[in-house]
This record gives C-alpha cells, structure tokens and sequence, in this order.
C-alpha cells in the first residue's frame, strides 16, 4: 500500500513534576542532585504505621493547569492505589488518581510548521491527575549489580492526557513543546528535561487511511527530548506500517527508543487498567476544591500566552507568526514588553525583528537562556531608537549591538560615540563623495545607463564602503539616481 495510504494516530502522556519544595505526601525535600537516599523520609520507603499527607501546593499547581488550559476542575477527586511490582517502588502501590481525575477536558492551541508553512491545530485534553513518582534503579558502578535510590519517591507528579488527535510526529513534537512552554509560564513545573522533570510517554498506532476504527497502540515510554520524541515516532509508525504491510500483526506493548540506534524495542506487553486492580486508597480522603479557592487560584494567574499572544497583534500591530513566536515563553514575552517599554510602541516591530532576529540568533549560538542576555532589553530598546532617529544605519546597528554584547559600552548612545559610528546625513558631504564615486566608476555608469541595475548597486556599495558603512543609505540612494538621471 505505501506509507501515504496509511494514518498516524498519536495520543501523548507526559509527566510534569509539580516544582513544590516537598513531596506530594511528605515533608521530605524534593531538590535534584543530592546523594541517594539522602532525601526519602519513612513515609517514601513505606515504613510500618505512616500515613500520607497530601501537599497543598501540589493541588494549587494542578487547578493552575486546569484553568489555563480550559478544562474543569473537579470539586470533588479521589487518589487511589496502583498495584504493581518493582523494586522501586517501596509500598508495592502507586498513589495517582483514576476514575476521578482533579482535572479533565481542556485543550492546547499548537503551532506546526511544514514546508515553510505554519497551521494551528486544536489538541484535546482527556485528563491530568495527581500523582506520586517511583525511585529510581541504578545500573551504573555496583560491580554487576543495580541500586534503588528512592529520593525521587513521593516526588509530586501532574499527568497529563490528551486525546489521540494528533496525526504525525511534528504534530506531536509541537504538542509536547506547547505543554513544556505552559507548565513552565504558569510556574508549575521547571520543565528541565534532563534532569526528568518533564517526560512524554507517546501511544502510536496506524490505521488504513479513511478508517474510523483506531488501530493497536503500543506506548513508548520516557521520551526525555524533543528531538528523541521526533525519531522513536517516525520509527515506530514506519515499523508498524511495514509489519502490517508483511501481512504480521501489532501486539499492544510497551517501548523503549534506543537512542543510539534510532529504534523502539519491546519492553513488555501492555497492562489494562484492571491489571493494576486499582482502588481507592483508604489513607486518604476524597480532595475537595472549593469554587472560592480556584477564585483564589484564579486570581494569582499570569496572563496566559494565548491571550498575550492577541494583545500584542492588537496593540502592537504585530503578525500571527510574530506574536507566536515573543510567546513562546514567558522570558521572552517579558524581555520584548520591557524593550516596547522603553523604546515606545511605535517601534514594537523593530523590536520584535531583533529579538527574534540578530538576539535570538546570538543565544542560540552561544546556547544560552534569554534570561542569561548579556543586552538588557533597555540597552536594545536604545539601539532600535538609534536606528528609527536615523543615527545610525540598520548594518551600523550590527556593530553596535555586537559591542553590548560583548560589554564595550553602557548603551547604544556611548558606543556610538566611543567608535564614531554616527550616520552620516549631511546632504552636502554626501553629494561630493557620491561625485567621487561616479567619476571613478564610469563603467559603472556607463552600464547603469545601458539598462543593468546590477550597475547601480554596485555603485551603492563603492559609497557605503567609502565611508565605512555610516553614510545614509536612503540618502545614498536617491542621491545617485539623481546624479545618474542628470
């Protein structure tokens, strides 16, 4: 049949652990790094006679989720046991939550770009429950045996559900990379992936285009990257097509993507919820929320990207893309108010070209955060005012921008002055050079005149470079064409 007869179905669970001080059922801390088993109290490893005690903050953070994405946030919810063996997991159950969810429906407003261009896509959200993580097992440095460290246990963890909307693995990327950039907006979750604070699970399953039965899914588990989200989709949707296709069959399982091969691998066979006999945990009672304290909630909110997203085209006059793009986190959105702030509305565009443009260019090379700019966005705000006053010309601000970079100067003003990069204006300087230019370039002239505008550009060059780039290139031009038509 071929892959373009065939449909991607893609559902995504993802694990944001919830940036509490301490765990969602004990006081024991929750900071990454430390020594094993240095931070999981009796409550974590199960000591006879504890009880849990939920933390407040851990369900103040998921009514955050519920409410920024649009779903409901249930006034009554029930955690329940998960019963299943392994050795890091101390109780031999996982408290989380299953016929009651603290939120469900919702949705994500996600941007995908193909083929130079961009599409929105509307993901719905099935559910997100609270939750406690396992430990950890230690395969490294234990003479051909694994260790349990057991400080991650307990650690407060919101799940997140969402439909299986999504159609193919850009899809899916973008999906995930719009929740990454929420939880961290509304200050829930540091989403450092590296260190597991942010995980995607990815359910796959392919069906015969045009058909309205989904096909067996298998569910690749801990994705810790976007770029691996990327490739263990394309993988496992080819792998899955081409055993079909041979006339085999898909076994609903769960994954493992190997990295360093580019490949999924079985891990086991794919439990059912009955095969975690839940039930409700008896430790706790059922978690009520309030309508006064999700007002409460409420009200703590920061604006949410979407609706920043709008305000800035209405008030700055910017594009979809634009404004996409300055909410993309909240550092960003923040950094370019402060520069609108100081350089003035009318040259929101301006700053919006560099902050997307030569600032994000230069962070991406030295692979820092924008948190990390070594350029205020005042020191920016003062160079895009340079250019729209005709100081200095757009090539000029390059330089200049470069020398606040690199801390030459204070602001655009003294690096201005300190490298003498003033514009040069003055029409009268400006008509001799151009009449220097000409009577030394007369094949230049002699083209321009034939009809080949390359000539004219050519003769733009000769004048910017004779005065080092600082001479008004609007000037320059209409200065020519003056001269040349004479």
């Amino acid at each position: 049949m071929g892959v373009t007869n065939w449909e991607i179905v893609i559902g995504l669970e993802t694990h944001a652990q919830l940036n509490t001080a301490s765990k969602i059922f004990s006081g024991a801390a929750t900071a990454f790094g430390a020594a094993p088993n240095t931070q999981a109290c009796a409550v974590d490893i199960a000591l006879p006679g504890v009880l849990p005690v939920l933390n407040r903050g851990a369900v103040e953070r998921a009514i955050r989720f519920g409410l920024a994405v649009g779903g409901k946030v249930a006034p009554r919810s029930v955690f329940a046991r998960k019963n299943y063996f392994y050795p890091d997991l101390p109780k031999g159950y996982q408290i989380s939550q299953y016929e009651l969810p603290v939120v469900s429906g919702g949705g994500l407003n996600i941007r995908v770009s193909a083929g130079g261009t961009a599409s929105e896509k509307y993901v719905r959200l099935t559910r997100a429950h609270l939750e406690e993580d396992a430990g950890k097992s230690l395969h490294e440095d234990f003479h051909g045996k694994s260790g349990i460290d057991l400080n991650r246990a307990g650690t407060p963890l919101l799940e997140i559900v969402s439909e299986p909307d999504m159609r193919s693995a850009s899809e899916a990327v973008a999906c995930a990379k719009t929740l990454h950039a929420l939880v961290r907006w509304i200050d829930i979750c540091d989403g450092n992936m590296q260190e597991g604070s942010f995980r995607c699970d990815a359910n796959v399953s392919v069906r015969p285009k045009g058909a309205d039965t989904l096909g067996t899914r298998r569910e690749i588990k801990n994705l810790n990257s976007f770029r691996f989200l990327q490739q263990a989709i394309e993988y496992e949707a080819r792998w899955q097509i081409e055993t079909l296709e041979d006339g085999g069959r898909i076994v609903q399982a769960t994954v493992l993507f190997d990295p360093a091969t580019g490949q999924t691998r079985a891990m086991r066979s794919k439990e059912e919820a009955h095969d975690y006999r839940y039930f409700p945990d008896p430790d706790l009672l059922p978690l009520v929320i309030s309508p006064v304290w999700i007002e409460e909630v409420k009200a703590a909110m920061p604006e949410l990207p979407e609706e920043m997203k709008a305000r800035f085209m209405r008030d700055f006059s910017l594009s979809v893309y634009d404004a996409a793009a300055l909410t993309a986190s909240r550092e960003t959105a923040a950094y370019f108010e402060q520069a609108v702030a100081t350089a003035g509305t009318s040259n929101a565009k301006a700053c919006a070209n560099w902050v997307m443009g030569e600032l994000a260019a230069r962070l991406n090379r030295e692979e820092k955060d924008i948190a990390d700019t070594p350029v205020t966005p005042q020191q920016l705000a003062g160079l895009v005012a340079r250019i729209a006053d005709n100081t200095i010309s757009s090539k000029i601000a390059k330089e200049v921008f470069d020398a606040l970079w690199t801390g030459e100067g204070q602001n655009a003003d003294a690096v201005i002055a300190a490298k003498g990069l003033e514009q040069i204006s003055d029409s009268g300087a400006l008509e001799k050079l151009i009449e220097e230019v000409l009577a030394a370039n007369p094949k230049s002239v002699e083209e321009y005149r034939a009809g080949k505008e390359k000539a004219f550009n050519a003769l733009v060059g000769q004048a910017m470079k004779a005065t080092r780039g600082k001479a008004n290139p609007q000037q320059v031009n209409d200065l020519l064409r003056k001269k040349l038509s004479g």
